[in-house]
């Protein structure tokens, strides 16, 4: 259904102060360039969410009778949008991927600053102990082996932005062929192996049941003395109690963007331990970068009016694999 002018219409659903961000006046634009806005679910052909919408479920789909299709401008769609949106044969669409570019970048910046030891050191000199670790072997990215657990879009922009870093690139995922392993520039390893092999370690997986604490105290164990471990996915992914432990002794070191709980009590050791660095999630899209993900969900919100193929639809086959 159209309005009498012959276009859709379109609900903008997320806070206003993300809106400002992602659907600045140009975005707006285009938006409109195509479709009318409503203020209402019940006059909605299209929506384009955000982070603050509220849960379109059976319930506001009631209201909803005319929606077709809904463009989240975010990464997960699992938080906003109930069974029932797919069960109704309404198209969804991510823009997962556009927030893979910054989250990838913040990781491969944690990977080089990690290699430096430039965390714990940084410390000894705020401390007034200054430490030169120039020709420490614990120390440099050159010839060190970087596995990348997780084959996602973050993933796969990680192993990219690494090649030619002079590194051994691996990685793990059920879902990865070793062809296209080798195509990311990668060797397919089993995760028990990926992790005794690996200095540096990135997570990239889903947070999932079967996924929930994959690295754990055995996880843990297999690493080799000095590794790091960076995880920008989830925090549940993570046994926080292991990890601390490994930490704590000076085995493991850590970057952390993502944590379990989230955020940590405070005086936890995590956030007091030299070889730990914990950011409060801030890897993916924020301020200016937001655009990117309005973006996103205007051009495939423009794709779908126009007949043409979505470039991050979510299929309801494949929300049991995705984060």
């Amino acid at each position: 259904m159209t309005t009498s002018t012959g276009r859709p219409t379109a609900l903008i659903a997320m806070r206003a102060d993300v809106a400002a961000l992602a659907l600045p006046e140009d975005v707006r634009a285009e938006l409109s360039a195509f479709c009318d806005l409503t203020d209402t679910m019940a006059e909605a052909d299209l929506l384009i969410t955000g982070w603050g919408c509220p849960p379109v479920d059976a319930a506001a789909l009631a209201g909803a009778p005319r929606l077709r299709a809904a463009f989240h401008a975010a990464g997960s769609v699992k938080q906003v949008f109930a069974p029932a949106v797919w069960e109704r044969g309404i198209v969804v669409s991510s823009a997962a991927s556009a927030n893979a570019g910054p989250v990838a970048d913040y990781t491969v910046s944690a990977i080089r600053l990690a290699a430096k030891r430039a965390f714990a050191l940084a410390a000894d000199y705020r401390a007034g102990h200054p430490r030169d670790l120039t020709v420490s072997p614990r120390t440099g990215l050159t010839a060190r082996t970087v596995g990348v657990v997780g084959a996602s879009h973050i993933g796969r922009l990680v192993l990219e932005r690494l090649a030619g870093a002079g590194v051994r690139l691996v990685v793990s995922d059920p879902y990865l062929a070793k062809e296209d392993a080798a195509e990311l520039g990668a060797e397919l390893l089993p995760l028990d192996d990926l992790l005794a092999q690996s200095d540096i370690v990135t997570l990239h997986a889903p947070m999932l049941p079967e996924t929930r604490h994959l690295i754990d105290d055995r996880a843990l164990e297999l690493l080799r003395d000095g590794a790091v471990l960076v995880n920008t996915a989830r925090g549940g992914l993570v046994d926080t109690e292991a990890l601390t432990a490994h930490c704590a002794r000076g085995r493991v070191d850590a970057v952390l963007d993502v944590t379990e709980p989230e955020p940590l009590p405070p005086g936890h050791p995590l956030l007091t331990l030299p070889n730990v660095l914990v950011t409060p999630h801030i890897a993916g899209a924020m301020g200016t970068e937001v655009r990117l993900l309005g973006a996103f969900a205007v051009e495939e919100a423009r794709r779908f009016v126009a007949g043409e193929e979505l470039r991050g639809e979510v299929r309801a086959v494949d929300l049991h694999r995705i984060a």
